[in-house]
């Protein structure tokens, strides 16, 4: 049972990370749900955030100070100051703003005497003023679909008086072919604590006929079981299942990895061991997560100049950890990446499956590792 196994999971030739990728961007995005914006942190919007209408409605004070009339404080000065009506009086900070007033003077430029006010500097109209509309007007698009949302937009959501949002939250489950493997577990953690900070409802478990049967998830990732071993048994789970699109995709390290579906459900299946783990959750399962997602990726991606080259295997997309040296970036290993490298890692770079390598001197995008 075991050679039949083994025969059944070598790989006959490796596909191009380019046709899988081409594969990817045919999956469709899951259905929208709507939810309380304070439970939508993190997650991507499936609709544009809209402002229902304007804020602040009213004019108000953006400063401490008092309400005034501009138009009364045109010609004071420090040795001019100008009377103030005695209805004028002090307001604090996102106060509404009386009739009659237009500006706010700095708390400073009016003194009292004798129960008289007087101003020794003029005010301009609109100073110190918050108008209707200043913070978002009725009907304003706050944030686009397809961005995530970060703490901020739900902090200004919240202001806004926006209660509930329409994201997209992909369900993925994380299957791990072993539990009593320490290094499967901790790939298992880390994708679950990177899929969860890219929107996705994340379970992890065992059982990979169950969840290749599952049909409560949008994605199945499958950690471990991806080679020839004895007791690998990932592939022939998944053709028994499913189809197969393909076992062997060209990224070093990760060679092993497959890509199919059981029905609509996408499945990927990556090696066990964190390197070749990470260089596909860069190249497929981030990818997969943008896609059911929706998400339109802005990616953080910066240029900088190799310190010494980089040699690679024509025929496979590889990934290769950098460092950051000053204004330069130096490569740290290429092929099985040795965790000690990855440690010491502030980026990782992708030469394409068509070089040869860079040379020292060449100007390559840096994208951050989660």
């Amino acid at each position: 049972m075991n050679a039949d196994i083994a025969a059944t999971q070598r790989i006959a030739r490796l596909a191009p990370l380019a046709d899988v990728l081409a594969l990817l961007s045919r999956i469709a995005p899951v259905a929208a749900r709507e939810v309380p914006v304070a439970q939508a942190l993190g997650h991507v919007l499936a609709t544009d955030a809209i402002a229902a209408k304007a804020q602040p409605a009213t004019a108000l004070a953006a400063r401490d100070g008092w309400a005034v009339d501009a138009d009364a404080t045109r010609d004071a000065g420090p040795y001019a100051p100008m009377m103030l009506p005695p209805s004028t009086r002090r307001i604090d900070a996102f106060a509404p703003m009386p009739p009659g007033t237009d500006a706010v003077a700095p708390i400073d430029a009016v003194t009292v005497i004798g129960g008289l006010m007087q101003i020794v500097a003029p005010v301009g109209p609109g100073e110190g003023v918050m108008p209707p509309g200043g913070d978002a007007e009725g009907g304003a698009v706050l944030r686009k679909a397809g961005k995530p949302l970060r703490a901020i937009d739900i902090a200004s959501f919240a202001a806004l008086g926006l209660m509930q949002v329409s994201i997209r939250k992909p369900r993925i489950r994380i299957v791990l072919a072993r539990r009593d493997d320490a290094i499967l577990q901790s790939i298992g953690d880390f994708f679950t604590s990177a899929a969860r900070s890219a929107g996705a409802d994340v379970t992890l478990a065992d059982d990979l006929d169950a969840g290749l049967r599952d049909t409560g998830i949008d994605a199945l990732i499958g950690v471990g079981g991806t080679g020839s071993g004895c007791n690998d048994r990932a592939i022939t789970a998944l053709s028994h299942a499913g189809t197969l699109a393909c076992h062997g995709i060209g990224i070093s390290p990760g060679e092993t990895a497959a890509f199919g579906h059981v029905e609509k459900r996408p499945v990927l299946l990556v090696p066990g061991r964190i390197d070749s783990a990470l260089a596909c959750w860069l190249t497929l399962v981030q990818p997969l997560i943008v896609k059911l997602s929706g998400c339109v990726t802005n990616e953080f991606v910066f240029s900088a100049k190799l310190s010494r080259k980089i040699t690679s295997t024509i025929g496979l997309a590889e990934v290769v950890p950098v460092r950051r040296d000053g204004d330069t970036i130096t490569p740290l290993a290429s092929g099985m990446l040795p965790l000690q490298m990855l440690l010491q890692a502030d980026g990782w770079v992708l030469v394409p499956a068509d070089s040869e390598g860079y040379p020292a001197g060449t100007i390559v995008p840096v994208r951050p590792l989660p």
